[in-house]
Formats: structure tokens, C-alpha cells, sequence
């Protein structure tokens, strides 16, 4: 089995790459667009707890070193999309995150993970704006962060797959990032939590059509991170703590849920346990 691949969102996840916090992060939440400043200590005390239970779920956990002093590198799906070839360096639509994939090349080398494709300018893509629906389907999200010209490019990445992309919302604006993952996170190949009020219809429209079960977000439980939740494996699911509806609904649908908490990484920072995982092998064998 190769040491890298992550063609799937719900696959069992064997490896997993994330990016603590860092002592020099703190000193620029403002300038990153926080919602409040990080207590470090318990930042630091939230990620590892993280990372416990994400090797408990049996994936081998890397800890990238990453970009110093950027408060945001701890959401590391953004920065780079992982396929069978190896890492597709993407291109953030934030200003300050643009040296981010360039920063985790010597931890993905170190991984033994090699970087097949780059976004360049004019495109942008945020990791957050991309899901596979399955392997021969990337979606990607059009919006402040993800512009045509990434979009374009990524399928240059993946020339096998087809890439469908969807026009997202305006919701805040600019300065309060709306990611296609903000609406939809798969589950298994068959069921997928979604907030079905601002998803796309023709997002909508292409589950229906693909028999996807969709599991709604109660309108109380977007705004807290209810839609982003990271398949550990099909139908089991690691989750943001306080979302008990949301959670309620999963279980419901048979999705056997874990909760972390994340007052620190993810309540301040605006990112879910997706955000703060990057996939670098998911496999069903």
C-alpha cells in the first residue's frame, strides 16, 4: 500500500498530517481575522488531546512544522490537496497564507510525500473550497477564496477525475471566509451532512442524483461548525463539541460520533476538525 493517496473523504484514515500551535502564532489573531486571541496553553493542550484521538482511530499522526508566526497554518487542509501521484500544492485566496504550501514541502518530503502539481497565479484554491464526492469526482467551491482560474488548474491536477465546481454564497463577505466545506461534509458514499439552506441547488441536485442520503443541519448549529465534521472511516465521525442536534441527527442516521473540544483551535479561528486535518492516506484495505 502506498504511503499516500486520500482520493476518498470517508476512507478509514491511516494518515493524517495537522500543524500545532505555536508560541509565535499568538501575537497576530487580529491580523488574521480571530474572533479572539488564543490562551496558548490551552490551544496547545486542545490540539494534542486532537491528536490523541486521531491516533486512536488509528492513523499515523505527522506534525508538521509548517510557516511560523501564521496563526491560521494549524488549519492545514487548506494549503494542499493529496492524490495518488502526491501533493498538489494549492494557493490560498488569503493574502496571509500564501506562503503556507510552500512551507510544508520539507514536512511533506520528510513524509515521504511528493509534490506532484502546484497551483500557480492567478489562481487561488483554499483546501477548504474541495471535497471528492468519489474518486473520479473533485468538487470545488467558487467563491471569495477559490476563483475560476484555480479551478481550471486543478483539473489540470487531476485529469482523470471530473472537477464540478459550485458558486457559493456571499453570506459575510469577504472578510469572513465561506468554504464549500462550511455546507457539506461527507459521512460514507452514501450519506453526507449538509446545511441545506445555503448549499447549492445544483450541490443538491447531484446528491439526489447520486442517491446520497443528506443528514440537515438545524439552522441553530451552523454558525457553530455543525456542518464541518472529519470522517475518521465510513459512518464514524469526529465532530466539534456543542453541536448536540447535529450530533443527535448523525447518530441518528447510524454515524457513530466523537466529540473534541476546540474552544481555542476552532471556536476563535473559525475551523472545524476538517480544517485542522489534512489526509495524507485514507484506504478501505
Amino acid at each position: 500500500m502506498s504511503d499516500y493517496g486520500a482520493r476518498s473523504m470517508t476512507d478509514p484514515l491511516r494518515r493524517v498530517l495537522v500543524r500545532a500551535p505555536q508560541p509565535a502564532d499568538g501575537a497576530r489573531w487580529r491580523e488574521y481575522g480571530w474572533r479572539a486571541e488564543p490562551n496558548l496553553a490551552a490551544a496547545a493542550a486542545e490540539h494534542e488531546a486532537l491528536r490523541e484521538l486521531l491516533a486512536a482511530a488509528g492513523a499515523e499522526v505527522i506534525v508538521a512544522e509548517g510557516e511560523r508566526g501564521n496563526p491560521d497554518a494549524i488549519y492545514a487542509y487548506d494549503p494542499l490537496l493529496v492524490g495518488d501521484d502526491g501533493a498538489v500544492l494549492l494557493r490560498p485566496g488569503k493574502d496571509g497564507r500564501l506562503g503556507e504550501p510552500g512551507a510544508l514541502e520539507a514536512d511533506l518530503a520528510q513524509a515521504g510525500v511528493p509534490v506532484a502539481a502546484r497551483i500557480e497565479a492567478p489562481g487561488t484554491i483554499d483546501g477548504g473550497d474541495t471535497l471528492w464526492l468519489d474518486r473520479g469526482t473533485l468538487l470545488a467551491g467558487r467563491g471569495y477564496r477559490t476563483n475560476a482560474a484555480g479551478v481550471e488548474q486543478l483539473q489540470r491536477a487531476f485529469p482523470d477525475a471530473a472537477v464540478l465546481s459550485f458558486d457559493l454564497p456571499h453570506w459575510n463577505g469577504h472578510a469572513e471566509v465561506m468554504h464549500l466545506m462550511s455546507l457539506i461534509s461527507p459521512l460514507a458514499n452514501d450519506l453526507a451532512l449538509v446545511y441545506p439552506r445555503l448549499a447549492p441547488v445544483r450541490l443538491l441536485e447531484l446528491l439526489a442524483e447520486r442517491e446520497i442520503e443528506v443528514v440537515a443541519v438545524p439552522d441553530e448549529e451552523f454558525e457553530t461548525m455543525g456542518p464541518n465534521v472529519l470522517a475518521l472511516a465510513p459512518r464514524r465521525a469526529l465532530a466539534l463539541e456543542g453541536n448536540d442536534e447535529t450530533r443527535r441527527r448523525m447518530e441518528a442516521a447510524g454515524v457513530d460520533v466523537i466529540v473534541y473540544k476546540g474552544d481555542e483551535i476552532s471556536r476563535k479561528g473559525d475551523g472545524g476538525p476538517t480544517c485542522l486535518t489534512r489526509p495524507i492516506l485514507r484506504s478501505a484495505v
